[in-house]
């Protein structure tokens, strides 16, 4: 877990950026607006339900991390960043691989033409994104600035250990 999560802060596409609220906000509305269409799209295609479905949750979830100050462009890494808050007890247990269970749909049925059918509960939906709302509006910048640290220090702790195991293989 760990190492993926190395793995995806050495990329460019994933960093600590300033904490924003008011994108916070924006991505919170567009999951909003995704549970709109996706209710106008039901029993209509299952690959656009699918994809529909997966972006309400990721808009949702994106939104935390734009809260909390961090940017994910790789999905698999936002779902990484998205188990350490469990861990943390941020989030309930369980988003991150609901959204990656979905995420695999989305692709058999977007990129891959499967037809997989596709449940939707609106009311989880629904829930989800009030859940992260509340998160959203009620979390403090000083509890934001404690995910951060826990976050940057579990990576650091990794790269430490794997610069020690490094240097004992070559010795």
């Amino acid at each position: 877990m760990v190492d993926k999560l190395k793995w995806c802060f050495n990329k460019k596409e994933v960093k600590f950026i300033e904490p924003n609220e008011n994108l916070a906000r924006e991505y919170l509305r567009s999951a909003e607006e995704t549970l709109l269409v996706l209710r106008a799209i039901e029993k209509k295609s299952n690959m656009w339900l699918a994809t529909t479905k997966y972006y309400c949750e990721y808009f949702a979830l994106y939104a935390l991390l734009m809260r909390i100050g961090i940017k994910s462009e790789i999905h698999i890494c936002t779902i990484e960043i998205l188990k350490f808050l469990e861990r943390q007890g941020i989030i309930k247990k369980g988003i991150a691989k609901m959204l990656e269970r979905d995420k695999e749909l989305r692709i058999d049925n977007q990129y891959y033409l499967k037809n997989k059918k596709v449940t939707i509960n609106f009311d989880q939906l629904r829930d989800l994104i009030l859940e992260i709302k509340e998160l959203i509006n009620t979390i403090t910048n000083e509890q934001i600035e404690k995910i951060r640290t826990m976050l940057k220090n579990e990576i650091h702790n990794y790269k430490t250990k794997d610069l020690k195991r490094q240097k004992m293989m070559s010795s």
